[in-house]
């Protein structure tokens, strides 16, 4: 539900009393007015001005019954909406409110994360949507199902199948491979200081500890570490380890942004 539009702003004045200010509709004033007879509005400060030493009280009290008047004509209005037009899901289950839920999934996470008060029931396992937020909900159902349905299990093992000889999962085996190594192509006549944190194109920020001195081949530059193609000079093999993060607090960043010839080391 949108934030409730009737809010209190009161103030004191010279004479006893205190400002009602919320936003204009005409069975609301008429109720206003039968609570508050003696109540006179101000144009100069575009509120309702009711006079009397406990008027705060009375007012605040007041405000909080139409708040929850709001509420509940917010919830009958969602209510009256989903029987108009139901979603029908197998992720969607109609309670005292709406519960959802679906297999983990960014995307379904993010809109959720957009519905005006959505909450994660940790009892339940499930997310829970008051009714009288279900226009949004109902606006991003099909972005919230589709991502359910991409990252059901059986789907997921699905395009794992699917994926399982093919050229782009093979190269992404040889990718892991080349990783587990724990190797990297470093120029052979401006290597990186050992031991101390730097950034790198493939593997972000690593710690170098030794050069073995070995010449990269071609081949192996051009399937795992093309940004090396483009440089006219010999690459030698340097051992890394990741960066601790001792390491890491110890250590400034670069004074400006790396350049063209930074890249091309790598």
């Amino acid at each position: 539900m949108e934030e409730s539009k009737i809010q209190p702003a009161l103030q004191k004045q010279d004479t006893p009393g205190a400002l009602a200010n919320f936003p204009y509709d005409r069975m609301t004033v008429e109720r206003f007015r039968e609570a508050f007879p003696r109540a006179r509005w101000s144009d100069e400060r575009r509120s309702w001005f009711v006079p009397g030493k406990k008027a705060a009280r009375r007012v605040d009290r007041w405000l909080a019954r139409e708040a929850e008047l709001l509420a509940a004509h917010a919830d009958s209005k969602g209510r009256d909406a989903y029987a108009f037009d139901p979603i029908s899901s197998p992720y969607l289950e109609v309670a005292d409110d709406l519960r959802i839920r679906t297999p983990y999934s960014k995307t379904a996470l993010r809109e959720l994360h957009g519905i005006p008060w959505a909450s994660w029931d940790d009892e339940l396992r499930a997310w829970r949507v008051p009714f009288w937020s279900y226009e949004e909900l109902r606006r991003r159902w099909p972005a919230i199902e589709e991502a359910a349905r991409r990252n059901a299990p059986e789907e997921r093992k699905r395009r794992r199948e699917a994926e399982r000889d093919s050229e782009a999962q093979r190269t992404t085996r040889l990718r892991y491979a080349e990783r587990r190594r724990h190797r990297y192509p470093l120029p052979a006549e401006d290597l990186p200081p050992m031991g101390h944190p730097v950034t790198t194109e493939q593997y972000g920020v690593v710690v170098f500890t030794d050069v073995s001195g070995e010449v990269v081949e071609p081949p192996v530059l051009a399937a795992f570490n093309p940004h090396a193609m483009r440089a006219d000079f010999d690459y030698v093999w340097g051992t890394w380890r990741s960066a601790t993060l001792t390491k890491l607090i110890k250590t400034w960043p670069a004074r400006r942004e790396a350049g063209p010839m930074e890249h091309s080391r790598g």
